[in-house]
Order: structure tokens, then C-alpha cells, then sequence
């Protein structure tokens, strides 16, 4: 009971209004009912008036959208954190020969010892992107439910 008494803001009333959204392309709900429920959804100020907007949609269509929503969030946070690891790496690579060129020049000793971090860090990174994305490219076959 409580909790249909909890306010709400922008975030979950988008939230709302989206899966409105969803549910008139999927044939849940009409033009009309859906720009009824939609300016509804914007002029809620609680959970139980947002609750009671989807209250009548299939549960089982809301709970297998929520789901692929998850799987969507999962899946972005997976690129970011390859393309956090890869820039790490570039950036470390590059400072890494920078030092070498340094040393090199000052002191005539051309020995190129970056290639062995280099290489390491590299094989750290391939056992990071290329599992990952076999991950992702599996799950992007899969379809959404929509």
C-alpha cells in the first residue's frame, strides 16, 4: 500500500509512457486509449496511478520487455568497458614508447622493451573484446520481444 503512495519522477513516468508506447505497436492498446493513457502516465504523481495505467497489459509481454531491456543495458555496458579496456591499452602503448624514445635518445640505448607489456597487456586485451563479443553477437541473434 505504501508504495502506491511513492512519488514519482520524469524517469519513471518516461518509463511508463514508453512501454505505452510499445504496447499500441505490439496491438495492446488503441490510438485513442494510448494518447488517453500517455498524457495520464506525464500527469501521474504517484506509483499506483502509473501502476494502474499498465495495470490491464499482459504480464508476461511487460515482464519479457523489462527483461529485454535488461539484456539491452547489459550489452551497452559491455561495449563501453571493451572500449575503456582498449583505449587503456592504446594509451599505455603510446606512453610506453614515449618513455623508450626518451631513454633512447638520451642515452644512445635503443633496446625495444615496450613490445614485451605491449604484447602482454594485447593478450590480456583479446581475452577480454573477443569473448565479449561472441557474447553480444550470439545475444543479437536472439530476437527482442517486442
Amino acid at each position: 500500500m505504501a508504495s502506491e503512495l511513492e512519488r514519482v519522477g520524469t524517469t519513471e513516468r518516461e518509463s511508463v509512457a514508453e512501454l505505452l508506447s510499445d504496447a499500441l505497436a505490439a496491438g495492446y492498446l488503441e490510438t485513442a486509449e494510448f494518447g488517453e493513457r500517455s498524457t495520464a502516465a506525464y500527469a501521474a504523481r504517484t506509483r499506483g496511478e502509473l501502476d494502474a495505467l499498465i495495470a490491464d497489459l499482459p504480464q508476461t509481454w511487460v515482464r519479457g520487455r523489462a527483461r529485454d531491456h535488461r539484456r539491452e543495458r547489459h550489452a551497452a555496458g559491455a561495449r563501453l568497458g571493451m572500449r575503456a579496456h582498449a583505449a587503456a591499452y592504446v594509451l599505455g602503448s603510446l606512453l610506453m614508447l614515449g618513455i623508450w624514445a626518451a631513454v633512447g635518445l638520451g642515452s644512445g640505448s635503443w633496446y625495444f622493451w615496450p613490445v614485451w607489456p605491449i604484447l602482454g597487456w594485447g593478450v590480456g586485451l583479446l581475452g577480454h573484446v573477443i569473448p565479449v563479443r561472441a557474447v553480444l553477437e550470439a545475444q543479437s541473434r536472439r530476437p527482442l520481444r517486442r
